[in-house]
């Protein structure tokens, strides 16, 4: 029996990594239902923490690049402000001026129908059963209540013209967001959280089912949009450096920790190694990359047939001679496993190996549709990585 040993970047017990473990045992036992797929949570034991509650991080400048010619990058920047603040759009949407063509100002207003329908929305059987796929049923009808109740979505909707495609699309963005937003917020963390494809199907089935959906950005949502992608970036993550190191910090510190104590780490995934049932695949996420590789270069390991990093350092850290096991231009040994590198273009923290590594890296391609940092721990819900996985499995 393959035994698939699950080496995070990280590795410690949390919601998060139990959720990804879910993750990854439903999708290769899909297709491969006699895999054994074990944890390697080497991070229990051995990964940082900030042990000062974060005393020692100043402020920062930073800006976000955009190329404004893509128009699924502005879709991209506009889930990155609905992740933190789901009303986001409608706000801007509330500002909009209103349609001064006249109509009747004590009758039904355009945004008055529109209302109605969110408010006695009943999911259709479609719609119920992709919540259920999205893992977010539960929080559904109090996000929805969420959003009626705020100032944005009522103000949105006075200023509402006969052209409601707009406003659905982000009434619709805004429900799934809050959603979103609830079940962090409870530490919950289901499929939708990591998977663009799911969310923006929900998304199109309950724009739907409010009316005619357009699923595009209004221009006078897009022109905000355009701005946050130029230096106003610096001022917003400035004032949320706590926030946003906590969030993505884990890797990076563990990667100055394992540059200094690696030794500890490589000895705890060749341990688990040793445990399970060969042939072995590592499959190794972030940090765990890094790891990997160097265990695998520093000494021969037979019951491991292939090593799949996704989202690694480990080609960067070679390329600039920083890799523990291997100095730069001394080629991998001969006893190295086949090797597939999964990275994703949106994924500041994946690199390619082939190019440095020649014929003996396969870089595999990916597009989770996601903002960084969400997009280096979307590999889990993309099904090109597990298309790409799959038929190379022992």
């Amino acid at each position: 029996m393959t035994t698939v040993l699950f080496v995070h970047g990280t590795g410690v017990r949390n919601p998060v990594y139990e959720e990804t473990f879910k993750l990854i045992e439903k999708a290769l036992h899909l297709d491969r239902p006699d895999l054994k797929v074990e944890r390697c949570l080497w991070g229990d034991e051995l990964g940082t923490k900030l042990n000062a509650q974060g005393a020692s991080i100043p402020l920062y400048d930073a800006t976000l690049a955009l190329d404004d010619e893509e128009e699924e990058d502005y879709s991209i920047v506009l889930w990155e402000q609905l992740y933190s603040d789901p009303l986001y759009e409608l706000q801007v949407l509330s500002l909009k001026p209103g349609d001064e063509s006249g109509g009747n100002p004590f009758g039904e207003q355009a945004g008055d129908e529109l209302h109605s329908r969110v408010e006695s929305l009943n999911p259709s059987p479609e719609l119920q059963a992709k919540l259920d796929a999205a893992g977010i049923p539960e929080v559904f009808e109090s996000a929805r209540d969420t959003v009626i109740q705020s100032d944005a979505y009522n103000e949105a909707l006075q200023n509402a013209s006969e052209e409601l495609g707009e406003y659905r699309d982000a009434i619709a963005r805004a429900i799934v967001a809050q959603a979103m937003f609830d079940c962090e917020q409870q530490d919950k963390y289901p499929p939708i959280l990591t998977d663009a494809q799911l969310r923006d199907e929900v998304v199109k089935l309950l724009s739907l089912a409010l009316g005619e959906a357009e699923l595009g950005i209004g221009d006078w949502v897009v022109k905000p949009l355009s701005q946050l992608a130029q230096p106003i970036g610096t001022f917003y993550v400035k004032r949320r450096r706590g926030i946003i190191t906590r969030s993505v910090s884990p890797t990076p510190c563990d990667i100055l920790l394992y540059q200094g104590r690696g030794d500890r780490i490589r000895d705890f995934i060749r341990a688990k190694i040793e445990q399970a049932e060969p042939p072995v695949v590592l499959l190794a996420h972030s940090l765990g990359g890094i790891a990997c590789v160097d265990l695998l270069v520093q000494q021969p390991l037979p019951q491991v047939e292939l090593l799949i990093t996704a989202g690694s350092q480990a080609p960067f850290l070679y390329e600039i001679n920083a890799l523990y096991s291997l100095e730069y231009g001394e080629p991998l040994p001969d006893y190295f496993p086949s090797w597939v590198n999964i990275y994703d273009l949106r994924d500041f923290l994946s690199y390619i190996g082939s190019n440095v590594f020649p014929n003996k890296v396969q870089d595999v391609l990916v597009d989770s549709k996601q903002p960084f940092p969400r997009s280096h721990g979307a590999y889990w819900t993309n099904q090109a990585m597990w298309k790409a996985i799959i038929p190379r499995l022992p």
